[in-house]
């Protein structure tokens, strides 16, 4: 029956031409019903000691869910981005335009349109998030871009870019650290919804600015770049959070940009709490390699 249903939707969308706006209701049904016809054995989350390595090593294709806890990975929940391929030691998004058929095409093509261009690019809201909690952490994911889509979306803007998620709470409560589209090193809050900039500083220098028509990504392409992301609770229950980048894969690790959240100035109380890990890209095709967490 779910075959049956999951057709309907598919010549629904397909043939009809049907546009949903994103967060529709019936958009939200779509994604349902393609979450259940895809669901697969969920996976008991394993306790994880320090250090984790997560090496891609084992081939497979993660499929996103809607709740962690239907996650097929002990490792990792999917949380968007349709699918996460892991092929000879390598982590992917979706890499390049899926199929008119594609089920997570006509997914996100109902579900989310406008950023994953008719959900052609669902890689472009990639969300991977750790099952494991940490607390006082360093985390370590090294990155290639592939292709950045120049999707006519209007999120697609200069704060997109490579980023770690840090004692992540929920989707609406959560610290990242990353580099953006636009050259600067970034640490944000977000807290009930609303984003807090701790700090930001330029890194990634051009002769030509950021410009989202003309010159859309400053992050170099084509090759790996390790980010490493630092967050401790201090005695005075300050958080302190460093950002730091190994632009060759050489080992050489620069200190990109750091804050301190005083629990104050930023929205309100600092997050203490535990919380989960995890990957964030916005508009690219990538690839993984060599992801850490070391408890601190």
């Amino acid at each position: 029956m779910k075959k049956y249903i999951l057709l309907f939707l598919v010549i629904l969308i397909t043939i009809s031409g049907v546009i949903i706006w994103q967060g529709s209701y019936l958009g939200s049904i779509v994604k349902r019903v393609v979450l259940i016809g895809e669901s697969q054995l969920a996976a008991v989350a394993l306790t994880i000691t320090s250090p984790f390595h997560y090496t891609f090593k084992v081939d497979g294709v993660l499929k996103e869910t809607g709740a962690m806890e239907e996650s097929p990975s002990p490792y990792f929940w999917l949380n968007s981005g349709g699918m996460f391929l892991l092929k000879d030691g390598i982590g992917k998004t979706a890499q390049g335009e899926l199929e008119k058929l594609n089920k997570w095409r006509v997914t996100y093509a109902a579900s989310n349109p406008t950023d994953t261009d008719g959900g052609y690019h669902p890689q472009n809201i990639f969300r991977l998030i750790t099952r494991s909690k940490w607390q006082n952490f360093q985390q370590t994911i090294y990155a290639k871009i592939k292709k950045y889509n120049l999707s006519e979306s209007k999120n697609r803007s200069e704060s997109n870019g490579l980023l770690l998620f840090n004692r992540y709470v929920d989707s609406d409560n959560l610290y990242y650290a990353g580099i953006r589209v636009d050259g600067t090193a970034v640490i944000k809050k977000k807290i009930n919804g609303n984003y807090y900039t701790l700090a930001q500083k330029s890194f990634y220098k051009a002769d030509v600015p950021y410009n989202r028509d003309t010159n859309p990504n400053l992050i170099p392409g084509q090759k790996w770049i390790g980010l490493k992301s630092e967050v401790v609770t201090n005695p005075d229950n300050t958080v302190s959070i460093k950002l730091f980048v190994d632009k060759d894969k050489t080992g050489n690790w620069i200190l990109a940009v750091e804050a301190k959240d005083d629990g104050k100035s930023y929205g309100g109380s600092a997050i203490l709490s535990e919380g989960y890990a995890g990957i964030r890209t916005d508009f690219m095709d990538v690839e993984f390699d060599d992801y850490k967490i070391i408890k601190q």
